[in-house]
């Protein structure tokens, strides 16, 4: 076994600079505990984990957001490596999930810790993500998100508007082992963890280590129903809404009308119209921070608490 760290820093993720990572690093790790690599292209995360494992690393710790820390997961799961996270993305949906530090460099303090925790991840078609993979609008979002030069909450939020004018809502079919249901909805997201990113809760009851994925299928509303779902998706409540049908399962099959576009933690693709989707259970070991209860760690959860209630 390697006991380096090895830092893939994804130079162009999110909405903040990562010039004075390296530095941080360098303030918390002595210079024989780790190297730093920059990724270069797509997927590039992807093959440069993948080395790390097969060399023996103990931790691939993932600069980037929710598309860099997908891809240094996808080739650390079901292995003895290590995920770490410094989110610096626009959502840091994982990282939100597992109480990460917005700031880098108590991130980093988390990382020294060496505290760990086995979590769950999902598969669609044979594809992994970590957070929540989805079907209808929030796939059709990513997609035109993905496509902008600009990046960050107010971004978003265009597009989110853009696409909501014009959108229509789709009839899925849902396959599980004991029974099926056919639905016209808004969206069908299947959770690993609880929410999309930035706080958005649209999966409140799913737990990322219980082996099961959480089915929430928006149906169509109007647009007086916006404020309340809006709230509710925010404050951990959106299951309460009657627009809403939440199920859990290990294993479903989603039937769509035609080809389209999926998102895996918020990484648009386009997949064909029947998207087959599994857990697996205990398959990726994080850093994580310890559940002390230190007046420093009390601070910094409150620090982190107000940054995560004011995303953008």
């Amino acid at each position: 076994m390697n006991n380096k760290y090895l830092y893939i820093i994804n130079p162009i993720s999110g909405t903040r600079s990562k010039v004075d990572i390296p530095d941080l690093i360098a303030s918390v790790f002595d210079p024989g505990e780790y190297e730093i690599t920059f990724t270069e292209y797509p997927g590039h995360a992807s093959v440069i984990a993948q080395d790390a494992v097969n060399k023996g690393y103990y931790a691939v710790i993932a600069v980037g957001g929710d598309g860099t820390i997908n891809e240094v997961a996808r080739s650390l799961r079901d292995s003895n490596t290590i995920l770490g996270i410094i989110p610096v993305g626009s959502g840091n949906g994982l990282a939100r999930e597992l109480g990460i530090s917005m700031y880098a460099k108590r991130a980093l303090k988390i990382i020294r810790e060496n505290y760990i925790r086995t979590i769950d991840y999902g598969l669609a078609n044979n594809l992994p993500f970590f957070c929540t993979c989805g079907v209808g609008f929030d796939a059709r979002v990513s997609y035109k998100f993905a496509k902008d030069k600009k990046r960050g909450g107010l971004m978003y939020v265009k597009n989110v508007i853009t696409e909501f004018l014009k959108y229509k809502p789709e009839t899925y079919e849902i396959r599980m082992d004991d029974g099926r249901l056919k639905e016209k909805a808004f969206l069908v997201t299947v959770a690993n963890a609880s929410q999309w990113g930035n706080n958005a809760f649209i999966a409140p009851e799913a737990n990322i280590e219980d082996g099961k994925m959480n089915i929430t299928i928006l149906k169509p509303f109007t647009y007086i129903d916006i404020p309340n779902l809006a709230l509710q998706l925010f404050t951990r409540m959106i299951d309460m809404n009657s627009h809403i049908c939440t199920f859990e399962k290990d294993k479903i099959s989603i039937l769509r009308e035609k080809p389209g576009v999926i998102h895996l933690d918020g990484e648009p693709m386009m997949m064909n119209e029947r998207i087959d989707i599994s857990t697996r259970a205990c398959g990726l070991k994080v850093l994580v921070p310890k559940k002390g209860q230190t007046i420093e760690d009390h601070f910094h959860r409150v620090i982190d608490q107000l940054v995560n209630e004011f995303p953008f």
